[in-house]
């Protein structure tokens, strides 16, 4: 079960870093404009706002990757990092979009129920 919580937060991070790119990068672009449905001059008024949040995704991919490197001294880390997902998620989602729901918290969810399973604590 640890391998696969492994592999859930692998994705998890890789899919934090994949915001990050769309957010400091391709904001104001094709992709960015059509992952979040903005125009052209909305996301020109919020590219900085977005660089910033990008950013926040990036710390959030690190600490995630850096539990994983840790491997089983990692547990702590790992846990910590996916409840900050887990509560970003589930405040966008409340907030922002439900769609966050599905994209950022039900993935940190998972991986905070396998990690906990593959360490017998549930």
């Amino acid at each position: 079960m640890s391998l696969i919580a492994s592999i859930v937060i692998g994705l998890v991070a890789l899919l934090h870093i994949y915001f990050l790119v769309l957010e400091m990068f391709l904001w104001d672009k094709p992709a960015g404009l059509k992952a979040f449905g903005n125009t052209p001059e909305k996301a020109a008024l919020t590219k900085v706002l977005a660089a910033n949040q990008g950013l926040y995704n990036g710390f959030l991919a690190a600490g995630l990757i850096w539990g994983l490197l840790l491997g089983p001294d990692g547990f702590g880390v790992k846990v910590f990092f996916l409840g900050c997902v887990l509560v970003a998620g589930l405040y966008g989602a409340a907030t922002a979009s439900r769609k966050i729901l599905f994209v950022q918290a039900l993935p940190a969810a998972l991986g905070l129920v396998l990690l906990y399973l593959g360490r017998g604590a549930v």
